[in-house]
């Protein structure tokens, strides 16, 4: 009797140890269908086209569907996804709307023996040095970066000499500079602008705005939100200035400044955006971007500037849904994997689309040091830092870019918008 017990309980021992085998370790063959979210980019879609039919023929039980929207949209759509305990197999978004999900234990730890790595400080040690830090968290790598972006100043030559400027000596180095260019070059009809000089990006404003505010000696703070009034203050006094209620230079309403920029129709003479958008005036514009007639410039500064700050810079990262089954999970992995750690790959994101993986790999090489203008991302990545990704920070970046609505649009006094924003931010930090 007690031999049969000892067999029974080996014979259920052993089959327990299948059974934890076979749900962490798939079969070749088991059918598995990764839902992948991403935001559009037509350039990055023809790529990730081609490599996904790639990785199909390596994988046959792999079917891949792409749901592809409008970064706001895709935004809305992952939170919603989530609130309900659904969403894609991987996904990715800017890390400030991202990091709540690995907060939330919403995403899963990498796979590092799926993605070659012996554990997190190995992954770690292939990426330049904290460009990649928002996604370790409590020990773990949480996802794999589609991209790492900071933004310069985009110029239009034809414009700025239609304007009677010189764009190599006349680009402004300084916002106050930038007012006065932008003076230079406007054309409108009646209050209606026709022809801006430049135009911000308006709903990035943890992006664009907190370094101008930072540059004038304020910050944005988990703890205490907006620090220094005096800073803040001045920097939406500026964007009153800038907007309808002051010298009518441009607005919120207006088309994005960045869109206009590859149609080289006189409409923009510059725009702050990212070296991606090399990619894009080649695949909008070709006779502009063999023109010669587009130049890379820095993020300018405040005259009276206590700190030299530019552009933040953001991350795209791609991330695994925790609650999916375990070979999904890892599938979806591979996948990521195959986008970006194959040999070649991370060079082609960089000329094709123009997006930077911050490995040491792509950043101290041949290949990145050849794109136009590639010397002035790098130098503003060095006086930038990562975006704002705390807590509410997707709150706390609509609240900042109603205040700067307010004051450019309605008239509201700064300081009045400064007290209301203040209060705002404080109350979403005690949520």
């Amino acid at each position: 009797m007690k031999k049969a017990l000892v067999l029974l309980l080996c014979l259920v021992m052993t089959l327990t140890s299948v059974f934890a085998q076979g749900a962490s370790e798939p079969k070749a063959d088991e059918p598995i269908t990764l839902e992948f979210w991403t935001h559009e980019d037509s350039a990055r879609q023809v790529l990730e086209e081609r490599y996904i039919e790639e990785f199909k023929q390596l994988h046959p039980n792999v079917t891949v569907n792409v749901t592809r929207q409008s970064a706001e949209k895709l935004r809305e759509l992952i939170q919603t996804a989530f609130a309900s305990g659904e969403g894609p197999s991987f996904f990715n978004l800017p890390i400030e709307n991202e990091f709540q999900y690995i907060e939330a234990g919403r995403v899963a730890p990498a796979d590092y023996k799926t993605l070659g790595f012996k554990d997190a400080k190995d992954l770690l040690a292939n990426y330049q040095d904290g460009m990649i830090d928002a996604v370790y968290y409590d020990g773990d790598v949480y996802g794999l970066p589609l991209e790492l972006t900071n933004w310069s100043i985009f110029l239009n030559k034809k414009v700025f000499r239609d304007a009677g400027l010189d764009p190599e000596k006349d680009y402004p180095k300084t916002w106050e500079e930038m007012k006065e260019v932008s003076k230079k070059i406007v054309i409108r009809d009646g209050d209606i602008i026709t022809r801006r000089g430049f135009d911000f990006r308006y709903s990035y404003e943890l992006t664009y705005f907190i370094p101008m505010v930072e540059q004038l000696g304020g910050s944005l703070s988990e703890k205490d939100g907006c620090v220094n009034k005096e800073a803040w203050v001045k920097a939406l006094t500026f964007m009153k200035e800038w907007g309808p209620q002051g010298e009518n230079l441009g607005n919120p309403t207006l088309t994005a400044a960045r869109k206009l920029f590859n149609k080289d129709n006189n409409d923009i003479a510059m725009c702050n955006t990212g070296l991606y958008q090399e990619a894009r005036i080649l695949s909008d514009n070709a006779a502009f971007y063999n023109s010669g007639e587009w130049m890379v410039v820095p993020y300018p500064v405040f005259e009276d500037a206590v700190k030299d700050v530019a552009g933040c810079y953001y991350g795209h990262f791609y991330m695994v849904n925790a609650d999916k089954p375990k070979a999904e999970q890892q599938m979806a992995w591979e996948l990521i994997k195959y986008f970006l750690l194959t040999e070649g790959h991370a060079e082609e994101y960089l000329t094709q689309v123009g997006l930077i993986q911050p490995t040491k790999a792509l950043m101290e090489g041949a290949t990145y040091a050849a794109q136009p203008y590639s010397e002035v991302f790098k130098n503003d990545f060095a006086r930038s830092h990562i975006v704002y990704y705390g807590k509410g920070a997707t709150e706390i970046q609509s609240a900042i870019n109603s205040a700067i609505k307010q004051v450019m649009l309605q008239g509201t006094d700064p300081s009045v918008a400064y007290d209301a924003l203040q209060k705002n931010v404080l109350e979403i930090l005690a949520d």
